[in-house]
């Protein structure tokens, strides 16, 4: 399967700066370059910084040189997400105005509380889905320039549940009710923060990203960015999610669990195991250009297959 006719490839790496990048992060770098490569579009790098207060000083130029060192070189000057809060501003004020954003000054407290009283104390990967608290025409709506916190709300405009269905590259047919499994999800932090799903649809939306290569970890954010591109009127990408890199415990590589950062004064060693660990056959003993080479051949003949 090939890009979308009529349109050209754009694809992209986004880390953030909250620390080096470790094995894991080496396959979706590895994985997004060799798809763009594989379909002769272009590769950027956009440093997702949004959440300043997580940023460690240093760790955006150790990334940068990371993917250097391993011969991975977007096409243009990295983005920032931290140099484009008037744009996130833009799309709000959109959600706002018509009818799907709304403001909410409910405390995490508060949010546990509210469904503890429902019987619903319910928690999905460490967020409580959102009761609807403050939701217009709900039992206590905030006037918008009193919110703490700003919400997308994930009914229909009948108040039915918003059911996603979506297709992955590798995953197949995926389906979420975000309204049940996720709720109204916030857009602007209580301490003024831009939240991550609004930013990256943005973000991604001006940079004509059309294909998303990253984590299978991130998969499961998915439902909601499409939702929010509907509600924006941009294009829909397609998506593929790579494997995961557990570690020794069986629980994924991340930094919040100290995963090490990859020593890239040995490239060949660094992407030979990220390919293999995208199911790339490699030799021992190749070269790092030898193995970017061997890898793209392997990839081009996967989408032969698409």
């Amino acid at each position: 399967m090939s890009a979308r006719p009529g349109l050209s490839y754009v694809g992209r790496f986004a880390p953030s700066p909250t620390g080096w990048l470790h094995a894991g992060s080496m396959v979706a770098a590895l994985a997004s370059w060799l798809d763009a490569r594989a379909h002769g579009g272009r590769w950027l790098v956009r440093i997702e910084d949004v959440d300043g207060p997580r940023c460690i000083a240093g760790a955006e130029d150790a990334i940068l040189r990371q993917l250097a060192d391993c011969g991975l070189h977007p096409d243009a000057p990295p983005l920032r997400q931290s140099d484009r809060g008037a744009l996130y501003a833009q799309a709000l004020e959109r959600l706002h105005a018509a009818g799907r954003a709304y403001g909410c000054r409910c405390t995490r407290r508060e949010i546990a509380q509210a469904l503890q009283a429902r019987g619903l104390d319910r928690e999905r990967h460490g967020d409580l889905v959102y009761p609807g608290t403050c939701r217009p025409g709900g039992p206590q709506p905030v006037p918008w320039p009193e919110a703490r916190a700003v919400r997308l709300l994930t009914c229909a405009d009948d108040g039915r549940d918003t059911v996603i269905d979506w297709h992955d590259r590798r995953l197949g047919a995926q389906r979420q009710n975000v309204s049940q499994e996720v709720g109204d999800f916030v857009l602007r932090r209580a301490d003024g923060l831009w939240a991550y799903q609004l930013a990256v649809v943005v973000d991604d939306a001006a940079q004509g990203v059309t294909d998303i290569v990253r984590g299978e970890d991130l998969a499961d954010n998915t439902p909601r960015q499409i939702l929010l591109r509907r509600h924006l009127g941009l294009p829909q990408p397609r998506h593929l999610h790579t494997p995961l890199v557990l570690a020794a415990d069986g629980q994924k590589l991340s930094k919040q669990n100290g995963a090490a950062p990859v020593d890239t004064g040995r490239p060949a060693e660094v992407l030979a195991a990220a390919a293999r660990a995208l199911g790339l056959d490699l030799s021992e003993g190749l070269s790092a250009d030898a193995v970017r080479a061997e890898a793209l051949r392997q990839w081009r003949l996967r989408l032969e297959q698409e």
